[in-house]
């Protein structure tokens, strides 16, 4: 059998159950992540991955594929995340320590670097961990589907029932502040000496954000090209947008800890043999 999704799909809906499992089992890591951004909690993100399977087993003979299967599982993933922060007793704000938030960077660790370097790269991931955690979920959610989990605009409207204007208008800002917040990690010592952004700089860096986006016109395009070439501060405050939205990338290649991996297997299999 063909190991695509709308394979599985079909041999799911036929009563394959390992073919379910698979299924659900390889967008686990996605679910996870996104509930663990959205929630900020692992148990909490545990709870969402868990429901958000179970939810998809029993809805699965309704789904008609008209999305993507990982569109469908983020939109349920979304409303159990909703559901926790309006039911958590303790409705957590915090932002994780930079300790804390350093344990999870170690999953990208690169070991051919020094240990300097490594330390550094842990620091850098736990301030952009800890940046996207301050965004407001409303910000977050957004960022965390177009940036993270690499979801087309389209796609993010599709789960959080927005317009695709409204997605951007929320990406954009988003990235902004999170730019800012770990662009003093980002800069070397080199770059002390370029002169801070000028009165006509400040919304460069938006810009920026929506020409990736592919929204500025051709002329607004050559306009800011321009800009860039005669401007060192905004160039390298572009750049160091280019570099957090990699790093968010990263972010989206962790995958499930085992044991919350053992823990919901376990859940979906006990469900699906009382669904027998």
């Amino acid at each position: 059998m063909a190991d695509t999704d709308e394979a599985l799909l079909e041999a799911a809906r036929g009563g394959d159950r390992r073919a379910l499992e698979r299924l659900l089992e390889r967008h686990q890591a996605e679910i996870f992540r996104f509930g663990r951004k959205m929630c900020r909690e692992d148990e909490d993100a545990k709870d969402v991955l868990q429901e958000t399977l179970l939810a998809a087993a029993k809805a699965l003979p309704e789904f008609r594929g008209a999305s993507a299967i990982s569109t469908w599982l983020y939109t349920i993933a979304r409303s159990f995340c909703i559901k926790k922060r309006r039911t958590s007793k303790f409705a957590p704000e915090h932002i994780d320590s930079l300790e804390a938030a350093s344990e999870q960077a170690t999953q990208v660790a690169d070991h051919r670097r020094s240990p300097e370097e490594d330390a550094a790269g842990r620091q850098l991931q736990a301030a952009l961990d800890a940046a996207i955690d301050r965004l407001e979920p409303m910000y977050r959610e957004v960022l965390v589907l177009r940036d993270v989990e690499g979801l087309s605009a389209n796609e993010v409207a599709e789960v959080t029932g927005l317009s695709v204007e409204a997605v951007k208008s929320r990406l954009h800002p988003a990235r902004v502040a999170v730019r800012e917040a770990v662009a003093p990690l980002l800069a070397p010592p080199a770059e002390a000496a370029v002169p801070a952004p000028g009165p006509t700089c400040q919304d460069v860096v938006l810009m920026f954000s929506r020409h990736l986006e592919g929204e500025i016109d051709a002329t607004t395009c050559a306009e800011l090209e321009g800009h860039l070439s005669r401007c060192a501060s905004c160039r390298g405050r572009c750049d160091s947008l280019k570099t957090t939205l990699s790093l968010c990338k990263r972010v989206g290649a962790a995958p499930v800890p085992p044991e919350v991996a053992r823990s919901v297997r376990a859940a979906l299999r006990s469900f699906l043999d009382g669904a027998r």
